[in-house]
This record gives C-alpha cells, structure tokens and sequence, in this order.
C-alpha cells in the first residue's frame, strides 16, 4: 500500500462525537512510551501527524487520522499511564475498552510493544483482554534498532511463549522501527489486505445506541 494522503479528523474522549462508523478501522495502543506516536509517523509518511514526547501518556485523547480517504488509523491513549490521577485513569480505561469492544467498524488492534524490555505483566494482561473480548489484534514489536538482532528475536519469543499460556494459537506480529522504517511494508500490506473485505453493509445499529447512552 503506497499512503497518499494522512489528514487528522478529530480528537476526543466522547463516543458519540467520533466519527461515523462506515471505514475500516485500526486502534493503535500500547503501553506508555512505546514509540507509538513516533511509529504512526513512520507508517504514514508523516513526519508530524502524531505529535511524539518523552512524557508517558502523552496521548489522552482518542485520534482519528484519514489516511487514503479509505480507512481510519486510530491512536489511542496508551494503558499505564504514570503521571494521572487515578479517577482519570479509570475514566480513560472505561472510554477505551468501551470503544475496543463496540466499534463495529474496528478490524484490528495493533498492540505496541517494547521489542528491548522482556515480556511485561500489563502488555500480557492486556492482551488477555482483547482474547476474551474476541476481539482481533496483531502484535507490533517496536524499537527493534536499539538494539542487536539476537535480542530482539530472544524478546520476540519469550513474549510468544509467555501468549502461548493463555493462547491456543498465536497472532500475527510485526517486528518494526521507526527509525530504519522496519516492518512498514509489511504492517501496510496488512491492513490493505483486511480492508480488502470490509463490508461496510454490515454494521448494524450498536455503535449508534452505544453513543446514546
């Protein structure tokens, strides 16, 4: 997939002002400072669609970015945030599972994680989440150019072994970089090929009660 065009549509925390749920949709999330903002840039093209900082849980809002005018990339608050209170924190976490679990036009999560660091409790329990939800996602291995080929591929499967105790069948994942542009092909080349078979005919009438309520 070759990214035409990325345009920003809107930002915030209120399900019934996001935007109609008739393109395919994929959420990116990840624990805090993952790299994520700095990862959407480089799958875009875009050397500032998202707006990259040192301070955890930078992005508090979710944000809807156009890419194509063909599908929706979504960058959501990042889980374990450390400098929050925790009645916002659990304000957050209730918008993001709400909007995980009832987006009907969502196809996929793309779930960040830290390729240096070994497998993390809340990436793991996460995950777990999104199993029991039934909900689809893909794992997105990031900052693989920090360091050696041998200890991004050690991480790599300690992380599959740990999914193993939990999963019967693991998900696809992507081993990428933000700087080297590592994996962008290949992340793209996956979402054309779900939107491929997005049916826009079959989203029915939750999303709209789910933003009445």
């Amino acid at each position: 997939m070759i990214v035409k065009s990325a345009e920003f549509i809107c930002s915030n925390t209120q399900v019934s002002k996001l935007p109609p749920p008739l393109k395919p949709e994929y959420a990116f999330i990840g624990r805090s400072n993952v790299g994520k903002s700095s990862l959407i840039n480089m799958i875009t093209g875009k050397k500032a669609l998202a707006k990259t900082s040192q301070t955890p849980g930078k992005t508090q809002l979710i944000n809807h970015f156009l890419i194509n005018d063909n599908w929706y990339l979504v960058d959501l608050p990042g889980y374990g945030f450390a400098r929050i209170s925790k009645s916002k924190k659990e304000d957050w976490n209730k918008f993001i599972r709400t909007y995980l679990d009832k987006r009907e036009s969502l196809q996929c999560v793309l779930v960040l994680i830290d390729s240096r660091l070994e497998p993390q409790k809340i990436d793991l329990e996460f995950c777990n989440w999104l199993g029991e939800k039934g909900l689809s996602f893909v794992i997105v291995f990031t900052k693989a150019d920090k360091q050696s080929v041998t200890k991004t591929d050690q991480n790599v499967a300690k992380f599959k072994k740990a999914l193993l105790t939990t999963f019967h069948e693991l998900p696809p994942y992507f081993v990428t970089s933000a700087e080297t542009q590592l994996g962008r092909d290949e992340v793209l080349g996956f979402i054309d090929g779900v939107n491929k078979s997005f049916d826009v005919s079959s989203i029915g009438d939750t999303w709209q009660q789910v933003g009445k309520e």
